[in-house]
């Protein structure tokens, strides 16, 4: 039957649309709907047109620091209109490669709104109206999340915007207060203070991007402040006066309220998952705080009905959805894999200097009752990382003192976003202290900073 597959994805981001390669090479007839663009939020309004903003706000930091290498430039300015433009490129990009590598693995895109119904079938309405029923043997659904909202800022899309909003502003503001300072929070705090805005950053927490170790926070705080930013912590928005020219916004503080007037506030307090109208209920899936409960291997309390992604519980991370969209079909496929270890999932973010890390921060290992050995390097004892002009940072190794497992790894710098991966590999094959410290690392490289913060957990460190 044409309106019939052996597998459905819902939705797709990288969990959706990786699901749905990787079950076409495993032999699968397989179909996607999507009721927007292909590639998600990630690929149109996430990860990559980010990174394009982030990068121009790079490239205009080194030109203003240009006299820093020996080079003079005059009259360097940012148009802020091509900035955007160019980050929108790059998404509209990545989003065409998605089209080709669904024809390439031969995977039928449905363009429409889903819904589940009974007996393993998604209804779907397309911009007209019109609706088609497609049936599957296996379903998974993989819809994404979206910018959660406060009571106390209700997002209008103009003075209090979400992420969306602030990858596609008209011109830069030159007030903002961003409140939360998660990843999205501190990378949009980092792009428009570099883009020229003063920003203001109000956090819930008592340190800003909190789920980190608490020496990475602190010195993220220093460098923000450095840039010129205000950074408010154990502080809450209690409300947004939007009826004037621009904003005035009520900060809750240890010492009072404080009114800081602005011309945009910019939510960036989490996540909500996209889990209404799309049937879940009808068919009976059991949720619980908004998220699909689901086991090991993504499937629901439903036959054939599997969930991966942003509205399953773990992280809500583009690499997480990949991850688990690929081990759902593989068991769907008869394969064996291995559960993923959400204890070995890389964060990193884009701000500048970048954050990255994994496993147990200090405070959690100790909480678990190790005993530990903790080991830091600081880039400023980095030959390349002087040659590079970027010594802020530090890589921090904490280790289990009684076997040497590499409990969990933080660092804060220029490129460790691309280090990280080195210590989720290192995890993953259980290498210990003493082995990563006898691994040569090449030099002058940034990544010598892991084998020096090993050595240095160890009391055998060279460079400092």
């Amino acid at each position: 039957m044409a309106n019939s597959y052996d597998l459905i994805v819902l939705g797709t981001g990288p969990g959706g649309y990786v699901a749905a390669i990787r079950a076409s090479q495993l032999g699968l007839k397989v179909a996607v709907v999507e009721k927007e663009s292909l590639g998600g939020i990630c690929l149109n309004w996430g990860c990559i047109p980010t990174k394009a903003l982030l990068k121009s706000a790079n490239v205009f930091e080194y030109i203003q620091h240009a006299s820093d290498y020996g080079i003079s430039i005059k009259g360097a300015d940012v148009n802020f209109t091509d900035v955007v433009k160019r980050s929108r490129g790059v998404a509209d990009g990545m989003s065409k490669g998605v089209q080709f590598l669904m024809k390439k693995n031969k995977i039928d895109v449905i363009m429409g709104f889903g819904k589940l119904k009974a007996g393993k079938k998604i209804e779907v309405k397309d911009d007209a109206g019109k609706t088609e029923t497609y049936s599957a043997e296996h379903i998974i659904v993989a819809t994404g999340g979206r910018s959660r909202e406060l009571p106390t800022m209700p997002i209008d899309g103009k003075k209090i915007i979400g992420y969306r909003q602030a990858m596609v502003l008209d011109k830069a503001p030159k007030k903002m207060v961003i409140v939360g300072s998660g990843a999205i929070g501190v990378e949009f705090a980092y792009f428009y203070n570099a883009m020229g805005t003063e920003v203001t950053v109000v956090e819930f927490m008592p340190r800003i991007v909190p789920v980190e170790d608490e020496e990475v926070s602190k010195a993220l705080e220093r460098n923000f402040k450095k840039s010129g930013m205000k950074v408010m912590t154990s502080a809450e928005v209690t409300n947004v006066d939007t009826k004037g020219k621009g904003c005035k916004v009520t900060v809750k503080t240890k010492k009072g309220d404080e009114v800081i007037d602005c011309d945009i506030v910019l939510s960036a307090v989490g996540v909500s998952t996209n889990i209404e109208g799309i049937g879940l209920e009808d068919i009976g899936v059991a949720t619980d705080k908004g998220k699909v409960i689901v086991d090991d291997y993504y499937k629901t309390n439903i036959p054939g009905v599997y969930a991966i992604g942003d509205i399953v519980h773990g992280p809500a991370l583009a690499h997480v959805a990949s991850a688990e969209g690929i081990t759902c079909v593989e068991k769907i496929a008869g394969h064996s894999p291995e559960p993923i270890d959400y204890n070995n999932i890389p964060g990193c973010t884009y701000c500048s200097p970048e954050i990255a890390s994994v496993g147990y921060t200090e405070e959690k290992a100790k909480e678990a009752g190790y005993e530990l050995k903790v080991g830091k390097f600081p880039f400023s004892a980095s030959g390349k990382a002087s040659a590079a002009g970027a010594k802020d940072g530090f890589v921090k190794l904490i280790f289990d003192a009684k076997y040497g497992e590499l409990l969990g790894a933080h660092m804060i710098g220029a490129n460790v976003t691309e280090m990280i991966a080195e210590i989720v590999a290192i995890r993953k094959l259980e290498t210990t202290g003493h082995e990563l410290i006898k691994t040569v690392h090449p030099h002058p490289t940034m990544s010598e900073a892991v084998m020096e913060a090993a050595a240095a957990a160890y009391d055998e460190v060279i460079h400092i």
